[in-house]
């Protein structure tokens, strides 16, 4: 009996480890990302869901900085929160680009736990660095999710308030320029309707050249 409860034990916690979601995706990311990073120079890391992992020239598009994209596509504010040492504080940023929320929203999260679970994130952060620098980039309207765009304006305006109250917290608003008087410019996205194109990560690029670097964009 002893045996079979000690095996019943064994298999549950093999299978508990293996369902950790994105557990093989952030492994694949960090072993990448390790053989390539210069730990000698000054990093900023752009994060979270597809939205940061499919913009593929970061790096070209800021020349003069080492860029360190950790995105993992489909994560949500919780899943950033379990990999926080794998996709940021092993690189011991300057600063970090935060994009999450937006698969939250989807999956029905209400915008007060997403900001409980940012706002741990924060901390955490802070409490390792001081002095690195958080930008949270807004939740960007999408033709897929457009109906959902009430959700995800509160969402914004919860995240810009938590960046005015916390010191080198700041917020990237990427929501605006992506509209056309209140209309989304559908020319920005890919076939699904979901990501973004050339032309959309241009736009984005616009608005985040604005606080690389910077304590008062």
């Amino acid at each position: 009996m002893r045996y079979f409860f000690f095996f019943f034990l064994f298999i549950t916690t093999f299978q508990a480890q293996e369902i950790v979601p994105f557990a093989k995706e952030v492994n694949e990311i960090k072993a990448k990302i390790d053989s390539i990073w210069d730990n000698k120079k000054e990093t900023i890391v752009f994060t979270g869901s597809s939205s940061i992992r499919m913009w593929r020239n970061l790096q070209d598009q800021f020349p003069e900085d080492q860029i360190i994209n950790t995105g993992f596509g489909g994560s949500q504010t919780s899943d950033l929160k379990l990999f926080l040492n794998e996709l940021i504080l092993d690189y011991n940023p300057s600063q970090v680009f935060i994009y999450e929320g937006d698969n939250d929203i989807f999956a029905k999260k209400r915008p007060n736990v997403i900001i409980e679970t940012m706002q741990g994130i924060i901390h955490i952060l802070k409490e390792r660095n001081p002095k690195i620098k958080i930008v949270l980039i807004s939740a960007k309207p999408s033709i897929s999710r457009w109906h959902l765009r009430g959700r995800y304006k509160r969402l914004n305006k919860r995240l810009n308030k938590l960046a005015l109250n916390t010191p080198r917290v700041f917020y990237a608003d990427v929501w605006t320029t992506m509209l056309h008087r209140r209309k989304l410019k559908k020319d920005l996205f890919i076939e699904d309707g979901l990501h973004m194109n050339a032309k959309g990560y241009d736009l984005w690029y616009e608005v985040i050249k604005n606080y690389m670097n910077t304590t008062n964009p």
